[in-house]
Order: C-alpha cells, then structure tokens, then sequence
C-alpha cells in the first residue's frame, strides 16, 4: 500500500469549510496535513471548464510551490432546471465575501422566476478530487450525490448549498445533518456527501497503490 504516513499531504484550499471537511474525512488516516491557506500559497485562477479541470490547475499549482504530494477538490452544485448552473460557478455565485445566504437566493429566484415546481427542482453536488505528485502524476476521484432544492434554508450545519439541498430518500438537509452522518466512511460503508463518496474512491486507489 503507498503509505501516506511517512509524508505530508497539502490540502489545496482557502476555504475554511472545505478544508476542515477534508481534516474530517482524513482523520482515520493519521497523516501530517497542512493546506494552502496556512502556507499562505497563492490562488491559481480557475479557468478551467469542468470540476476536473478546475480540480487539477488547484493541485497543480499547490504541489508546484510546496513540493508536497496535493490534494484539491472542485465542487458545486448543478440544478437541473438551471441548465446545470451555478455548477463550476458555485462558489462565484456566493460573490467575494463567500456571502452562500446571497447564491441561495439568487438560485430560489431564477427557479420561482421560471416557476419551476418543487417536484422539478432537482440538482446534484458534485465533487471532483485531484491527487497530485510533485513528479507530475496526478488522479481524478469524482463524486455525486442526487437530491432536490428546497425552501426556505434549513439546518445550522455545513456551509455553501448545504441548507437547500436535501438528498433523495432523505426528510432533512445537508444542513440538517452533523458532520458524521454526512461524511461517515468506512472500508464497507460509502459516506452519504459527494465528498465524502469521492474520499472513498481515493482510499480504494492508496489501499492498491504500493509505496
């Protein structure tokens, strides 16, 4: 197995939320981890046109100037009705001050503004891992989880979309439930986030790699 513990894994984010997302997800792993915010890296500009792409060029980027093995994330939120939008735009759509209270409204507007019914207003979160190598070897690890958006916001938990994105088969939120029971993993259990459904491809991808 390529064993982790004996390096330093560089979470590729500013993003508070995500990182401690990340820190979460990882913790079963015991690795030394440190992220592009407490490095104080720059942001590439993300001009690529998909999760995996926009994935890539953050790795990328944070493995070039640390030198460090580099794992980033893409995620966003695609609405069916929208055209897939906000979709790679997610976080764009929150504005500068990351102010998601804002991007949920505007989304309920464009959707009531097109007088889509709740039973229409389906949308997925989707997640896109990059693994990136200082020798330039890097692996793609996606994730999706299916659900509707709802209104008004419910839950104190998460961050961005959490609060209007309710899972199929699910009664609450991503808002409405704890980190545990959003990320829970296991070798015979796949967390319920599509992060966390990401997170659990790169495991089986570490657990087959050899050192």
């Amino acid at each position: 197995m390529f064993n982790l513990n004996q390096h330093k894994l560089l979470i590729a984010s500013h993003n508070e939320g995500k990182i401690n997302e990340f820190r979460e997800l990882l913790k079963l792993l015991m690795i030394d981890i440190s992220s592009s915010k407490e490095l104080k890296l720059p942001e590439p500009i993300e001009d690529g046109n998909t999760f995996e792409e926009n994935a890539l060029i953050k790795a990328k980027s944070a493995s070039n100037l640390s030198n460090l093995i580099s794992l980033s994330d893409d995620s966003g939120i695609e609405i069916d009705a929208l055209n897939g939008q906000p979709g790679i735009y997610s976080a764009r759509w929150a504005g500068p001050n990351r102010d998601f209270n804002l991007a949920m409204r505007e989304v309920i507007k464009l959707l009531d503004d097109k007088k889509v019914p709740v039973s229409d207003r389906t949308a997925r979160f989707v997640c896109a891992l990059c693994l990136f190598y200082p020798s330039g070897e890097y692996h793609f690890f996606v994730g999706k989880v299916e659900g509707l958006v709802v209104w008004p916001p419910r839950g104190k938990y998460g961050f961005g979309y959490d609060a209007i994105f309710k899972p199929l088969n699910m009664n609450k939120t991503f808002g409405e439930i704890t980190s545990d029971e959003k990320h829970s993993w296991a070798p015979s259990k796949v967390g319920l986030s599509h992060r966390a459904k990401a997170f659990a491809k790169l495991v089986s991808y570490l657990s087959q790699r050899k050192k």
